[in-house]
């Protein structure tokens, strides 16, 4: 176990030699901050908040609760934390069975609270070369390939589309969900922030504006286009819903209640998730293979099978690098000009 070392309080004699004229003059000399740029403070402190999208905030702040509780469960002080109890608490999560992305993104939410608490961050320190090899053999020892959920591609969306049943508002909200969540390559998160101003309706099929997402946090929006559709039909779908609910603004896909009314609320991004797995099931896939991302997935991975190329699924996709475009692209020609195709 390795400790650090904590600074205690200020002697209190210290203070007692300071004179009341001293004080005074101490009190004077101070420049004293305006209201108004109290104000300015606490809006600019709001914008940095702002520019780490929600998720990852949510995910930073239980981070950092794990890590405290475990720097108060071991008598060690978690701010500001050495590298090397930052490297033993990696250590001590690995141990348990964490993965090694997860044990990174808490190191890097330690390293976000120390920047913000006026600290380096650990892995910044000059003596964090140990715990660089840390992280390192946690890596090699406990990484490995990622597990992939199943992509909802074509053949697996319409298998899904028909397992719905009915033509009440629950059946239509979740038809249009999953075609419009697939023909958009969406994000669950982008699914349900998308509003009914957001929907443009063209003679081609739709035009769809993606006010903001995780490449874009500067939202500055992205139009893409969504053909009509001849088998899943994306179009039809979205448009028998809006009929259907009657909202003209506001949250597109919305909450139900248990009865299949209306309620003003969006759904919550998990509640996409569930909703893919839950019509997988009905349609006769193991529901544990699907997430909300296989949507996404689906997209890509029939789009590469079909020949689109990693730009024209980027215009899609909206993904900032071409590396994940790049592998299903050559997830999709694994066996086309196969180099042994001719002597096997």
């Amino acid at each position: 176990m390795v400790a650090s070392r904590t600074l205690g309080p200020m002697p209190l004699d210290l203070d007692l030699t300071l004179s009341s004229t001293a004080l005074v003059t101490a009190t004077l000399n101070e420049p004293m901050l305006p209201a108004i740029l109290h104000e300015k403070i606490e809006r600019a402190a709001a914008y940095a908040k702002a520019a780490r999208a929600g998720a990852t905030r949510r995910a930073y702040d239980s981070d950092w609760a794990i890590f405290t509780l475990w720097c108060a469960q071991h008598g060690l002080a978690s701010l500001p934390a050495t590298p090397d109890v930052v490297a033993v608490f990696a250590s001590d999560q690995a141990s348990t069975g964490l993965n090694p992305s997860t044990i990174n993104r808490r190191v890097a939410a330690i390293g976000h609270h120390h920047r913000a608490g006026g600290y380096p961050a650990p892995t910044a320190m000059p003596a964090a070369g140990r715990l660089a090899e840390v992280l390192a053999g946690i890596r090699a020892e406990h990484g490995g390939a990622k597990r992939q959920k199943r992509p909802a591609d074509a053949a697996a969306l319409r298998n899904m589309l028909a397992a719905i049943e009915g033509e009440g508002l629950r059946a239509l909200r979740d038809r249009a969900i999953l075609a419009i969540g697939m023909a958009a390559a969406l994000r669950r998160s982008e699914i349900v922030a998308l509003q009914v101003e957001h929907i443009g309706i063209v003679p081609e099929g739709l035009r769809l504006t993606i006010a903001h997402s995780k490449t874009d946090q500067t939202r500055q929006g992205i139009v893409i286009a969504i053909p009509e559709g001849s088998r899943i039909r994306p179009k039809a779908l979205l448009l028998a819903w809006m009929a259907a609910a009657g909202h003209a603004e506001g949250p597109l896909f919305r909450r139900l209640s248990r009865l299949d009314a209306l309620t003003p609320a969006p759904m919550s991004d998990r509640a996409i998730a569930r909703l893919v797995q839950h019509y997988a099931a009905a349609a006769g896939y193991d529901p544990t293979q699907f997430a909300g991302h296989s949507l996404r997935a689906g997209f890509l991975t029939e789009g590469a099978s079909q020949g689109a190329t990693i730009f024209k699924l980027q215009e899609v996709s909206r993904h900032k690098s071409v590396q994940v475009l790049a592998d299903y692209v050559r997830n999709a020609d694994l066996f086309n000009d196969h180099a042994g195709q001719r002597f096997l």
